[in-house]
């Protein structure tokens, strides 16, 4: 029981605050149902793992749509050929055209994961939310994508990436302009 003190604000222990004023018993149990999905949401929303497959998901989407796009810059063209039906080249083309996307597509989650979960999990251990932790990430995920290269490529990868994401976060931290 939380003490109360006139001409004082109530301060509640998080989790023991009361719920609104003028509920029925069935409006309250439904609040504290909703005040326990919205928690657990919120855990399971900051988790590494979440993260991870969530960029991994949206990299796997932006890379499929920008092969789609290339797709129509392609130096050949599958219906110049003569010598097949206009059915089997129209096939051939959104055959090559479902590979390039899948190649695309799973190269850009694998980044877009492996960058995440990196950065995540580097900002869990230092508990804080700083340009370090995309400065380190990008390091990390530079050398580990690179390391089939060797030792100078994956130093060069790990530095490229690096100031890659340097460079994008500095972009996304910067100070914008108030147009009043």
């Amino acid at each position: 029981m939380v003490r109360q003190y006139k001409f004082l604000v109530p301060l509640y222990p998080a989790g023991d605050e009361p719920p609104p004023a003028g509920l029925t018993d069935e409006e309250v149990s439904t609040w504290q149902q909703t005040q326990k999905m919205e928690k657990y949401m919120a855990m399971a929303s900051e988790s590494c793992i979440f993260k991870s497959v969530l960029s991994g998901g949206l990299g796997f989407g932006f890379g499929a749509f920008f092969s789609m796009m290339s797709t129509s810059f392609a130096y050949d063209d599958p219906l110049a050929r003569t010598d097949l039906s206009m059915r089997k080249k129209t096939t051939e083309m959104f055959k090559d055209m479902g590979r390039g996307m899948w190649r695309t597509g799973r190269s850009f989650g694998r980044v877009g994961a492996l960058y995440s979960g990196v950065e995540c999990v580097i900002e869990s251990y230092r508990a804080r939310n700083d340009m370090t932790n995309a400065i380190a990430g990008g390091f990390v995920t530079g050398g580990i994508l690179a390391r089939n290269s060797g030792p100078r490529g994956a130093i060069a990868g790990a530095i490229g990436f690096a100031a890659f994401s340097t460079a994008i976060e500095m972009y996304l931290r910067r100070d914008t302009p108030d147009d009043d």
